[in-house]
């Protein structure tokens, strides 16, 4: 792999743009919310979205198509493809190729958002300049072969391009205008914007914080740590030490419970027949990484 000595970062100025835009509109936001010219409904409405489509990369793309710890019926492969377009993240292929190359190769110039080069650029950085080098070369060497097999998949990036705006910007926006009668440009901020980048930075925090700050109790050779304010945030994937040890458990932590409401949703999901085939290292597992955590690897996403 080439050196991150030699390597000179090219801005990408319309990605810089763009982030410039979306966080222009969140303050606006943030004003209107502060300034309470925002109605208690939209605010809600805010909320619960932000938080229930999150659902969609922690459940979705993350533990389901990217690590595959656990299998899913077809209507919760469709409402989880759902919920993950309106976080707007990049289809769920994508999503999933650059997350099994973080994994593959992290902490190198090949991850996407490698920490070594600090905080910034694994937080929102690298998404504003142009990949290295290593990153697209060894990008093509993972194995995709799953996702391109289910239709679901295959549907959603087929028409990303015009499903993401729309169940992301415009149909939250247009909610609360049409039916509590909120001011459309609040909404626009509010709801769409805000809702989106707070979204956003929630994810880019796993990248970025969880990889600074916390313990490793599990393999202290890397720097993915246990975050738990990451964690809270995330509906529980701060847990970043064990996860990348145990990629392919649904927990994506050493406990299921708490702040890990993705494992619960899993669970509940597996009640009702729609979730199967449930992956978890086992407590003689765990307790032997614990025992080697100076010398161990990562096992295969």
């Amino acid at each position: 792999m080439s050196s991150t000595s030699s390597y000179k970062l090219k801005i990408v100025w319309p990605n810089v743009l763009v982030l410039f835009l979306y966080h222009y509109f969140a303050i606006l936001g943030i004003y209107y919310i502060f300034s309470l010219q925002i109605k208690l409904g939209t605010v809600l409405f805010m909320f619960l979205l932000g938080r229930v489509a999150g659902l969609g990369i922690t459940m979705g793309a993350h533990r389901l198509w990217c690590h595959k710890a656990y299998k899913a019926k077809l209507p919760l492969r469709i409402i989880l493809c759902f919920l993950q377009t309106v976080t707007f993240q990049n289809c769920i292929y994508e999503w999933c190729r650059d997350h099994r190359v973080h994994h593959q190769f992290t902490d190198t110039d090949a991850d996407p958002h490698n920490i070594n080069r600090g905080f910034f650029f694994s937080h929102m950085g690298w998404l504003m300049v142009r990949k290295h080098p290593d990153v697209t070369k060894l990008g093509k060497t993972v194995n995709m072969s799953d996702l391109e097999a289910d239709p679901v998949v295959r549907f959603q990036k087929k028409f990303y391009v015009v499903l993401a705006p729309v169940f992301s910007f415009v149909v939250p926006t247009m909610v609360p205008w049409y039916f509590w009668n909120e001011d459309l440009y609040v909404s626009f901020c509010t709801a769409a914007m805000f809702r989106y980048v707070v979204s956003l930075h929630f994810t880019w925090l796993v990248n970025s914080a969880a990889h600074i700050w916390g313990t490793k109790p599990y393999n202290r050779s890397i720097k993915a740590t246990e975050n738990k304010v990451v964690s809270s945030l995330t509906w529980g994937e701060g847990w970043h030490n064990y996860h990348h040890v145990f990629p392919w458990d649904y927990k994506a932590a050493e406990l299921g419970t708490g702040d890990n409401f993705s494992a619960t949703c899993i669970e509940m999901m597996a009640k009702i027949g729609w979730a199967y085939d449930l992956r978890t290292a086992s407590p003689k597992m765990i307790q032997e990484r614990r025992d080697t955590s100076d010398t161990g690897s990562e096992t295969s996403y």
